[in-house]
Protein backbone atom coordinates (compact mmCIF):
# COMPACT_ATOMS: atom_id res chain seq x y z
CA UNK A 1 0.00 0.00 0.00
CA UNK A 2 2.67 2.52 1.11
CA UNK A 3 6.39 1.78 1.17
CA UNK A 4 9.17 3.84 2.71
CA UNK A 5 12.77 3.51 1.54
CA UNK A 6 15.73 5.42 2.97
CA UNK A 7 19.09 6.37 1.52
CA UNK A 8 21.09 8.45 3.99
CA UNK A 9 19.36 11.82 4.38
CA UNK A 10 16.75 11.05 1.70
CA UNK A 11 13.48 9.30 2.51
CA UNK A 12 11.33 8.09 -0.40
CA UNK A 13 7.63 7.56 0.31
CA UNK A 14 6.00 5.35 -2.31
CA UNK A 15 2.34 4.69 -3.12
CA UNK A 16 2.16 1.04 -4.15
CA UNK A 17 -1.37 0.37 -5.41
CA UNK A 18 -0.72 -0.29 -9.09
CA UNK A 19 -3.96 -2.29 -9.36
CA UNK A 20 -5.84 0.97 -8.66
CA UNK A 21 -3.46 3.29 -10.57
CA UNK A 22 -2.21 4.37 -7.13
CA UNK A 23 -5.58 5.89 -6.28
CA UNK A 24 -5.85 6.63 -2.57
CA UNK A 25 -8.45 5.03 -0.32
CA UNK A 26 -8.93 5.71 3.39
CA UNK A 27 -6.24 3.32 4.71
CA UNK A 28 -3.75 4.54 2.11
CA UNK A 29 -4.41 8.17 3.04
CA UNK A 30 -3.75 7.30 6.66
CA UNK A 31 -0.58 5.41 5.82
CA UNK A 32 0.73 8.32 3.73
CA UNK A 33 0.11 10.82 6.52
CA UNK A 34 1.83 8.56 9.03
CA UNK A 35 4.81 8.03 6.69
CA UNK A 36 5.35 11.76 6.32
CA UNK A 37 4.90 12.30 10.06
CA UNK A 38 7.61 9.69 10.63
CA UNK A 39 9.83 11.52 8.14
CA UNK A 40 9.21 14.79 9.99
CA UNK A 41 10.25 13.23 13.30
CA UNK A 42 13.34 11.41 11.97
CA UNK A 43 16.39 13.54 12.82
CA UNK A 44 18.50 11.76 10.19
CA UNK A 45 16.01 12.48 7.38
CA UNK A 46 16.55 15.78 5.58
CA UNK A 47 14.52 15.66 2.33
CA UNK A 48 11.70 13.39 1.16
CA UNK A 49 10.78 12.19 -2.31
CA UNK A 50 7.11 11.37 -2.96
CA UNK A 51 6.70 8.72 -5.68
CA UNK A 52 3.99 6.49 -7.10
CA UNK A 53 5.22 3.11 -8.32
CA UNK A 54 4.03 2.73 -11.91
CA UNK A 55 2.34 6.14 -12.04
CA UNK A 56 2.14 8.91 -9.48
CA UNK A 57 -1.52 8.93 -8.36
CA UNK A 58 -4.94 8.86 -10.06
CA UNK A 59 -6.59 10.70 -7.15
CA UNK A 60 -9.07 9.39 -4.62
CA UNK A 61 -10.17 5.78 -5.11
CA UNK A 62 -13.68 6.54 -6.36
CA UNK A 63 -14.54 2.84 -6.53
CA UNK A 64 -13.87 2.58 -2.80
CA UNK A 65 -15.86 5.76 -2.17
CA UNK A 66 -18.79 4.46 -4.21
CA UNK A 67 -18.93 1.29 -2.11
CA UNK A 68 -19.09 3.14 1.19
CA UNK A 69 -22.40 3.30 3.03
CA UNK A 70 -22.89 6.45 5.09
CA UNK A 71 -20.05 8.63 6.32
CA UNK A 72 -16.91 8.71 4.21
CA UNK A 73 -13.78 8.89 6.38
CA UNK A 74 -11.84 10.37 3.45
CA UNK A 75 -14.01 13.50 3.60
CA UNK A 76 -13.81 14.13 7.34
CA UNK A 77 -10.48 12.65 8.49
CA UNK A 78 -9.58 12.23 12.12
CA UNK A 79 -6.33 13.68 13.45
CA UNK A 80 -3.41 11.33 13.82
CA UNK A 81 -3.21 9.63 17.21
CA UNK A 82 -0.28 10.61 19.32
CA UNK A 83 0.53 13.67 17.22
CA UNK A 84 2.97 15.86 19.11
CA UNK A 85 4.12 18.33 16.43
CA UNK A 86 2.41 21.59 15.60
CA UNK A 87 0.97 20.18 12.39
CA UNK A 88 -2.53 20.29 10.97
CA UNK A 89 -4.74 17.22 10.87
CA UNK A 90 -4.29 14.72 8.09
CA UNK A 91 -6.30 15.44 4.94
CA UNK A 92 -8.60 13.29 2.81
CA UNK A 93 -5.66 12.27 0.59
CA UNK A 94 -3.30 11.91 3.55
CA UNK A 95 -0.59 14.53 4.13
CA UNK A 96 -2.26 17.39 2.23
CA UNK A 97 -3.00 19.46 5.37
CA UNK A 98 0.39 18.94 7.01
CA UNK A 99 2.95 21.73 6.98
CA UNK A 100 6.22 19.89 7.47
CA UNK A 101 9.45 21.63 8.44
CA UNK A 102 11.40 19.74 5.75
CA UNK A 103 11.22 19.75 1.93
CA UNK A 104 9.34 17.16 -0.11
CA UNK A 105 9.92 16.59 -3.85
CA UNK A 106 7.26 14.94 -6.02
CA UNK A 107 8.63 12.44 -8.57
CA UNK A 108 5.88 12.22 -11.19
CA UNK A 109 5.53 9.52 -13.79
CA UNK A 110 2.30 8.65 -15.56
CA UNK A 111 -0.72 10.54 -14.27
CA UNK A 112 -0.90 12.96 -11.33
CA UNK A 113 -4.57 13.84 -11.60
CA UNK A 114 -7.46 14.96 -9.39
CA UNK A 115 -6.40 14.37 -5.78
CA UNK A 116 -3.10 13.05 -7.09
CA UNK A 117 -2.40 16.44 -8.59
CA UNK A 118 -3.27 17.98 -5.22
CA UNK A 119 -0.67 15.75 -3.56
CA UNK A 120 1.90 16.92 -6.11
CA UNK A 121 0.95 20.54 -5.40
CA UNK A 122 1.49 19.89 -1.69
CA UNK A 123 5.14 19.11 -2.40
CA UNK A 124 7.79 21.83 -2.52
CA UNK A 125 9.00 20.86 -6.00
CA UNK A 126 7.77 18.68 -8.84
CA UNK A 127 10.06 16.63 -11.10
CA UNK A 128 8.05 15.30 -14.04
CA UNK A 129 8.76 12.70 -16.72
CA UNK A 130 8.44 13.84 -20.32
CA UNK A 131 5.25 11.84 -20.93
CA UNK A 132 3.61 12.48 -17.53
CA UNK A 133 0.32 14.33 -17.23
CA UNK A 134 -1.35 16.66 -14.72
CA UNK A 135 -5.07 17.34 -14.69
CA UNK A 136 -8.08 18.00 -12.50
CA UNK A 137 -9.88 15.01 -13.96
CA UNK A 138 -12.33 14.91 -11.05
CA UNK A 139 -14.07 17.82 -12.77
CA UNK A 140 -15.98 15.15 -14.73
CA UNK A 141 -17.50 13.52 -11.66
CA UNK A 142 -18.46 16.45 -9.46
CA UNK A 143 -15.74 15.68 -6.93
CA UNK A 144 -14.37 18.95 -5.45
CA UNK A 145 -10.81 19.87 -4.69
CA UNK A 146 -10.59 19.47 -0.92
CA UNK A 147 -6.88 18.73 -0.53
CA UNK A 148 -5.56 22.23 -1.14
CA UNK A 149 -5.85 22.39 -4.92
CA UNK A 150 -7.81 25.65 -5.01
CA UNK A 151 -5.34 27.27 -2.61
CA UNK A 152 -1.98 26.00 -3.85
CA UNK A 153 -2.53 26.05 -7.62
CA UNK A 154 -3.17 29.83 -7.92
CA UNK A 155 -0.15 30.51 -5.69
CA UNK A 156 2.05 28.42 -7.96
CA UNK A 157 0.92 29.46 -11.44
CA UNK A 158 -1.33 32.52 -10.98
CA UNK A 159 -5.09 32.85 -10.84
CA UNK A 160 -5.81 32.99 -14.59
CA UNK A 161 -3.91 29.81 -15.43
CA UNK A 162 -5.28 28.08 -12.35
CA UNK A 163 -8.83 28.90 -13.43
CA UNK A 164 -8.14 27.38 -16.83
CA UNK A 165 -7.17 24.09 -15.21
CA UNK A 166 -9.81 24.15 -12.46
CA UNK A 167 -12.75 24.97 -14.73
CA UNK A 168 -11.88 22.75 -17.70
CA UNK A 169 -10.21 19.80 -15.99
CA UNK A 170 -8.08 19.40 -19.12
CA UNK A 171 -4.84 17.39 -19.21
CA UNK A 172 -1.56 19.29 -18.94
CA UNK A 173 1.49 17.68 -20.53
CA UNK A 174 4.97 18.01 -19.10
CA UNK A 175 6.27 20.73 -21.40
CA UNK A 176 3.28 22.99 -20.72
CA UNK A 177 3.53 22.26 -16.99
CA UNK A 178 7.17 23.35 -17.08
CA UNK A 179 6.35 26.50 -19.05
CA UNK A 180 3.67 27.60 -16.58
CA UNK A 181 5.73 26.80 -13.49
CA UNK A 182 3.69 23.79 -12.44
CA UNK A 183 6.70 21.49 -12.97
CA UNK A 184 10.21 22.43 -11.84
CA UNK A 185 12.09 19.85 -13.92
CA UNK A 186 11.19 17.62 -16.88
CA UNK A 187 13.30 14.48 -17.23
CA UNK A 188 13.48 11.47 -19.52
CA UNK A 189 10.85 8.77 -19.13
CA UNK A 190 11.94 6.11 -16.66
CA UNK A 191 14.35 8.35 -14.76
CA UNK A 192 12.16 10.48 -12.52
CA UNK A 193 12.71 8.71 -9.21
CA UNK A 194 16.49 8.70 -9.62
CA UNK A 195 16.50 12.33 -10.73
CA UNK A 196 14.30 13.42 -7.83
CA UNK A 197 16.40 11.52 -5.31
CA UNK A 198 19.57 13.08 -6.70
CA UNK A 199 17.96 16.52 -6.38
CA UNK A 200 17.00 15.64 -2.80
CA UNK A 201 20.59 14.65 -2.01
CA UNK A 202 21.84 17.95 -3.40
CA UNK A 203 19.41 19.86 -1.16
CA UNK A 204 20.32 17.72 1.86
CA UNK A 205 23.95 18.90 1.69
CA UNK A 206 23.05 22.47 2.68
CA UNK A 207 22.87 23.76 6.29
CA UNK A 208 19.38 22.59 7.18
CA UNK A 209 18.34 25.07 9.91
CA UNK A 210 18.87 27.96 7.51
CA UNK A 211 17.18 26.17 4.60
CA UNK A 212 14.12 25.28 6.68
CA UNK A 213 13.77 28.79 8.09
CA UNK A 214 13.79 30.30 4.59
CA UNK A 215 11.39 27.64 3.31
CA UNK A 216 8.79 28.26 6.01
CA UNK A 217 9.12 32.03 5.59
CA UNK A 218 8.37 31.62 1.88
CA UNK A 219 5.23 29.62 2.66
CA UNK A 220 3.95 32.49 4.79
CA UNK A 221 4.66 35.12 2.13
CA UNK A 222 1.03 35.08 0.97
CA UNK A 223 -0.60 35.24 4.39
CA UNK A 224 -0.39 38.99 5.03
CA UNK A 225 1.19 42.27 4.05
CA UNK A 226 4.79 42.66 2.89
CA UNK A 227 5.58 44.25 6.25
CA UNK A 228 4.25 41.20 8.09
CA UNK A 229 6.16 38.94 5.72
CA UNK A 230 9.42 40.78 6.33
CA UNK A 231 8.89 40.44 10.07
CA UNK A 232 8.28 36.69 9.70
CA UNK A 233 11.37 36.31 7.53
CA UNK A 234 13.56 38.11 10.07
CA UNK A 235 12.09 36.19 13.03
CA UNK A 236 12.96 32.87 11.36
CA UNK A 237 16.37 33.94 10.05
CA UNK A 238 17.66 35.64 13.20
CA UNK A 239 17.96 32.42 15.27
CA UNK A 240 20.02 30.86 12.48
CA UNK A 241 22.42 33.81 12.59
CA UNK A 242 22.50 33.74 16.39
CA UNK A 243 23.49 30.06 16.34
CA UNK A 244 26.61 30.99 14.38
CA UNK A 245 25.67 28.94 11.34
CA UNK A 246 25.99 31.87 8.94
CA UNK A 247 29.40 32.77 10.41
CA UNK A 248 30.66 29.22 9.99
CA UNK A 249 29.44 29.23 6.39
CA UNK A 250 31.19 32.52 5.74
CA UNK A 251 34.38 31.05 7.18
CA UNK A 252 34.17 28.08 4.81
CA UNK A 253 33.78 30.50 1.90
CA UNK A 254 36.74 32.55 3.11
CA UNK A 255 38.85 29.37 3.20
CA UNK A 256 38.27 28.94 -0.53
CA UNK A 257 35.24 26.68 -0.73
CA UNK A 258 32.37 27.36 -3.14
CA UNK A 259 34.22 29.93 -5.23
CA UNK A 260 32.75 30.78 -8.63
CA UNK A 261 29.35 29.40 -7.67
CA UNK A 262 30.69 25.87 -7.05
CA UNK A 263 28.15 23.70 -5.17
CA UNK A 264 30.24 20.51 -5.16
CA UNK A 265 32.58 21.32 -2.24
CA UNK A 266 30.93 23.38 0.46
Amino acid sequence: MVRVEKNGPVTTVIIDRAHARNAVDGPTARALAEAFMDFEQDDEAKVAVFYGDGGFCAGADLKAVAQMDGANPMVDPAPLKGETLSLDDSGPMGPSRLLLSKPVIAAIEGHAVAGGMELALWCDMRVMEADAVFGIFCRRWGVPLIDGGTQRLPRLIGLSRAMDLILTGRPVAANEALQMGLANRVVDTGTVRAEAEQLALSIAQFPQDCLRADRLSAYQAFDGSIEEGLAIEFSRGRPVVDQGLASSGAARFASGKGRGGDFSDI
